[in-house]
């Protein structure tokens, strides 16, 4: 099969707006993007991952009426993929590049200002419309941006939503639908998602705590990540996908995880490698206590106890929900890309004290490097059993 080819990324996230910041930090294990708000949860303050609005650009004028936070976000990463958009339309057309994002926010925080504004006012405000908040909202504000015509839709699975885009897109590139598929995921703080997660007991006190025995929950963040795919090659390729759909239960994973199996060796048979050929494993790793319990043994039940140097990122950017799948994806990337050559990986930020009831994995500490880095994993596990993992390789045919 033809390969995929990551040809440009676009970045706006907790740890910043460029590469290299963003991977400075990522090895440095500095969380220091998360903060206390004390106006999302109804009754106690909270800590998200945020983005500095000071990072954020401005929509134009003309395309006002996508105008929220989220689609703020979302243009602040397209605007570094802008020349490489135009480049493809020159030379393959506005109708053979394709938008799939993954989103499970979309403009709500939009929405429920809009709400706050009609009780006291007994009016919505003149700049709120229910589309915004669609979650359709994000790809079509994209596709007009660029003013692109192909495939151009939403997928919302939860937390594998921009993970399985990844899935799509190759699968439009490969059917010859597209020449280009701008792939990624975007989401924004909102009391929704916030006070819904809550409600479930997921969210952590303090700092999220993956893998320890004290681990409380989640810490949510948002952020925005654009990537474009093309047929051929590239420094750093898509090697593999998976996606399995467990429906084990609407929100709990499968005990043993099963459906994460599944959809791991998926993407291994996709990427023509054995767990053996795998270096790093970017973690679903949430810190709810059944998340961290299943996956850790999904990783023990494939990877024979031969389990490669892994780590959860969630703790230095929160959990993006629908953009989780794509900033682990961008973290993958960067550690594959010419930035980062003596093959550092993301140490595991937590207290280290082990949940003696799950197997032992092998977390990354501060400053461990790969003697090779070429195949790297990134898993995203999402309610209702709807799970992707992904592979990404380094090509060392196409080193810049």
């Amino acid at each position: 099969m033809t390969g995929i080819a990551i040809k440009h990324i676009g970045l706006c996230t907790p740890l910043g707006n460029t590469p290299e910041s963003v991977l400075t930090k990522l090895l440095s294990a500095d969380n220091s993007a998360m903060q206390w708000r004390d106006d999302l949860l109804f009754e106690t303050r909270t800590l998200v991952g945020m983005v500095n609005d000071s990072q954020l650009l401005t929509i134009p004028e003309h395309l006002k009426e996508f105008s929220c936070r989220n689609n703020c976000l979302l243009h602040t990463a397209a605007m570094q993929i802008a020349d490489m958009v135009e480049n493809a339309k020159q030379q393959y057309g506005a109708d053979r590049i394709g938008v799939i994002l993954g989103s499970s926010t979309s403009g709500i925080s939009k929405g429920e200002a809009a709400l706050k504004h009609r009780a006291e006012h007994g009016h919505f405000p003149p700049s709120y419309h229910y589309s915004q908040q669609e979650l359709g909202s994000t790809s079509y504000y994209l596709q007009a941006l660029f003013q692109i015509s192909g495939p151009c839709y939403t997928i919302s699975t939860a937390c594998s939503s921009s993970a399985k885009v990844f899935a799509a897109a190759k699968r439009l590139l490969q059917a010859d639908l597209c020449d280009m598929v701008i792939v990624g995921g975007v989401d924004s703080l909102c009391q929704l998602t916030l006070n819904g997660f809550d409600a479930l007991e997921s969210v952590s006190k303090n700092n999220c705590n993956p893998f320890s025995i004290n681990r409380d929950g989640i810490n949510i963040g948002e952020g925005a990540i654009l990537f474009t795919l093309e047929k051929g090659t590239s420094s750093v390729m898509l090697a593999g996908t998976g996606e399995s759909a467990d429906a084990h239960h609407i929100s709990a994973p499968h005990p043993e995880g099963l459906g994460a199996i599944a959809a791991m060796q998926q993407a291994l048979d996709d990427a023509n490698i054995d767990t053996d050929s795998i270096d790093y494993i970017n973690l679903h790793g949430t810190a709810t206590p059944k998340n961290d319990a299943m996956e850790s043994r999904a990783l023990n039940a494939l990877f024979k106890h031969r389990i490669p140097p892994c780590s959860s990122t969630k703790p230095l950017v929160g959990h993006l929900l629908g953009a989780a799948g794509a900033i682990e994806a961008a973290f993958c990337y960067l550690l594959l890309s010419e930035l980062n050559p003596g093959n550092l990986l993301p140490p595991q930020r937590w207290d280290h004290q082990q949940d003696p009831n799950d197997p032992i994995l092998p977390l990354v500490i501060p400053h461990q490097a790969c003697t090779k880095l070429q195949y790297v994993m990134s898993n995203s596990f999402a309610f209702g059993g709807s799970n992707a993992s992904l592979i990404f390789m380094k090509n060392p045919n196409c080193l810049t």
